[in-house]
């Protein structure tokens, strides 16, 4: 799977897959873990094992996990893993008819709810961190006036530093340098606001 791109979704069928919240988080860990079995899922969904497959194998039916080499020499179970290194939905792709805008906002209200409760879980467990892991972390707001195509400039500029960290962390793995590695979410919202 290394090296693949983002796959763009475009069609209301993919997005409702994944726009479920069980897939969708099946899906985060699926990319957190790179590869991993139904059961190694389960335990950190604290669903039942059958039920996660069953939501992986709808994941797999929309092209968006497929099966991994084994990793072990235990022929029972069937690793997973992303078929690309993440996935990118437009709401130009969702525009021109009300009911996928309307699969599209809640796609994307679902993502973002999601996103605010791992937050949260941090939040609360921020005592457990290491002063260096607090300090490192980042919280901020930021307030500008631009223009769509300042805006898109910006956002690609952004996105291009975080894969950048990306492959720097990755390249440090597969050389052994884990130690003191741990996951870390950045999530981003850039929109325009009224007042």
């Amino acid at each position: 799977m290394a090296g693949k791109e983002n796959r763009r979704i475009t069609d209301v069928g993919t997005l409702k897959a994944l726009a479920h919240p069980l897939r969708a988080n099946l899906y985060r860990l699926l990319c957190v873990e790179r590869v991993a079995t139904a059961s190694r899922l389960a335990e950190h969904v604290d669903e039942a094992v059958s039920l996660v497959s069953y939501h992986l194998r709808k994941l797999a039916e929309h092209g968006l996990i497929e099966e991994a080499e084994p990793q072990t020499a235990d022929g029972r179970e069937r690793w997973w893993q992303p078929s690309s290194d993440g996935v990118s939905i437009r709401d130009a792709d969702f525009r021109d008819e009300p009911g996928k805008a309307a699969a599209h906002l809640a796609a994307a209200r679902l993502f973002h709810d999601q996103r605010a409760d791992h937050y949260r879980r941090y939040l609360d467990e921020r005592p457990t961190w290491s002063p260096e892991w607090n300090t490192a972390s980042v919280d901020s707001e930021s307030w500008m006036r631009l223009t769509p195509a300042e805006l898109t400039g910006l956002k690609q500029e952004l996105e291009a530093v975080l894969r950048k960290y990306d492959a720097q962390g990755r390249d440090a793995e597969a050389a052994g340098e884990a130690e003191g590695r741990e996951h870390v979410a950045l999530f981003m919202y850039g929109f325009p606001f009224r007042l």
